[in-house]
């Protein structure tokens, strides 16, 4: 065989397995299992053929899953959007900074005090076990979108606490000595992790920002790719400066969410995109790391079990439902909020870190934190549907729109904004007469579930809705249709 054939055979192997990830959604819609599970199942199940991947290996799927992420995270940001978060900024950082401390030290003390591990591993299981996953959560919805509070503040906690679980393990990593001293010495690293990352964010989002809205590019395609390109020179700037490049593309992308720009409706599908390609490689990639041989030995599987128990029905619904209290929401929305905390890609590539700094039993602590991804999507991620019918969480159905009518402006359309109706924002059950009475904005165009609606004076709008509205200069009429605080 060829060098030639043999490169094409790898080629088509690789695009056939891209092919079934994607298809495999509609299996997971059925099965309320993510669809990241089966991509990290199946590479595991096929790793067993192969040879164990080497150290430069390790090192290169660090990176290509590093890479994923930062568009992951870039993606999530995107979809969250400045005026989103502005409005659940304060639960936001709170849980996905102090949220994150006290699972990461929850977990570290229950690894010591119950598995017996030293106290070096323990912290870096708990680190490792740090950060959720947004992505599979709204893998297990399917078509649902979660609405109001409660869904902003679970995409934002999850983008948050990824870079600060990340940073707490480089910390600790990076720290000289052992035990307590480890973690004191690993302080002004983290600090400096998360400060630079953001710095780096802010000001890469607000020049990015800048960028798109006065530099009108050819082509929607060459806008596209250079908003792309642009999360990942931020990645790398925050980086190399010793900081989060995860924090500072989350923060970019956040800013630049709810951006009106000349091609933002085809960076957003680009970046959408991209983001589902980087999750389906992530997963596999870090799939083909795993050593089922290692995972199911009792000293491997029976601890990982303990902990995940631990994880999902103590620290997460106890101690982070302890500094949830703050939060003015309701009760079955907490509840859902807490038990939506799953575990993803993060944790596995954290424990993936661990192997590659040569810790000693590397391999115990990498084998645990698959088990407990895995518990986590597949046992808590199957029972999210459920609890979020039993607990009332307010939701929306997602129609599918395969087809679209576009009507594309030289310019920018003054006045003409675009708004979806939010489950508990003032538009949400509200007549269009009673939403507008004085005239300052109309609803020009109204589409319900992908159909047109009639819009007069007595069109009740619901949770959903898009709407095209005509505004006179000067008045933002955004609050209208995002939920009340």
């Amino acid at each position: 065989m060829t060098d030639q054939i043999a490169f094409a055979l790898v080629v088509a192997a690789v695009a056939a397995a891209v092919i079934l990830a994607v298809l495999s959604n509609r299996l997971s819609q059925r099965l309320r299992i993510p669809a990241p599970a089966f991509f990290l199942v199946a590479a595991a199940l096929l790793a067993l053929a192969l040879p164990p991947v080497a150290e430069s290996g390790r090192q290169l799927d660090e990176k290509v899953v590093s890479i994923a992420l930062a568009f992951i995270l870039f993606d999530g940001g995107m979809h969250i959007g400045w005026r989103r978060f502005r409005g659940s900024a304060a639960p936001i950082l709170w849980l996905g900074i102090a949220g994150t401390a006290v699972t990461a030290a929850a977990v570290a003390l229950a690894a010591h005090l119950l598995l017996g591990l030293d106290l070096t591993a323990s912290l870096l299981l708990g680190a490792a076990l740090s950060p959720t996953d947004p992505a599979v959560v709204f893998s297990v919805l399917g078509r649902k979108e979660i609405g109001g509070r409660t869904g902003t503040i679970l995409e934002g906690e999850s983008g948050a606490n990824d870079p600060v679980g990340i940073a707490i393990m480089a910390a600790l990593l990076a720290a000289t000595g052992t035990g307590w001293g480890a973690v004191g010495s690993g302080v002004l690293e983290f600090l400096l992790q998360l400060g630079i990352g953001a710095v780096v964010g802010i000001i890469g989002g607000l020049g990015l920002r800048l960028l798109l809205s006065r530099l009108t590019l050819p082509s929607e395609s060459l806008a596209s790719v250079f908003a792309i390109a642009a999360a990942g020179l931020l990645y790398g700037l925050g980086t190399a400066a010793h900081g989060s490049g995860f924090l500072a593309v989350f923060i970019a992308g956040i800013l630049i969410g709810d951006l009106h720009a000349p091609y933002k409706t085809e960076i957003t599908r680009f970046t959408s995109g991209i983001a589902s390609l980087a999750e389906i490689v992530a997963f596999a990639v870090l799939g083909l790391t795993i050593r089922l041989d290692v995972v199911l030995r009792p000293e491997v599987l029976v601890p990982g079990l303990a902990i995940a128990a631990i994880l999902s029905f103590i620290i997460r619904p106890v101690l982070v439902g302890a500094l949830s209290l703050p939060l003015r929401i309701r009760w079955g929305e907490r509840a859902f909020l807490l038990w939506a905390g799953l575990k993803g890609a993060v944790p596995i590539l954290l424990g993936l870190l661990i192997v590659s700094a040569d810790v000693p039993g590397a391999q115990t602590l990498y084998g645990i934190v698959f088990v407990v991804v895995l518990f986590s999507v597949v046992v808590q991620g199957g029972l999210v549907p459920l609890l979020a019918r039993a607990l009332r969480v307010p939701m929306r159905e997602v129609e599918a729109r395969p087809w679209s009518l576009d009507v594309r402006f030289a310019d920018r359309p003054t006045g003409l904004e675009r708004h979806t109706v939010e489950s508990g924002s003032a538009a949400d059950g509200a007549t269009v007469g009673d939403l507008f009475p004085d005239e300052l904005a109309r609803v020009a165009l109204a589409s319900r579930d992908g159909r047109s609606l009639p819009v007069r004076s007595g069109t009740r709008l619901r949770s959903g809705d898009v709407v095209l509205t005509d505004i006179d200069d000067g008045h933002d009429i955004t609050d209208l249709f995002t939920p009340r605080e």
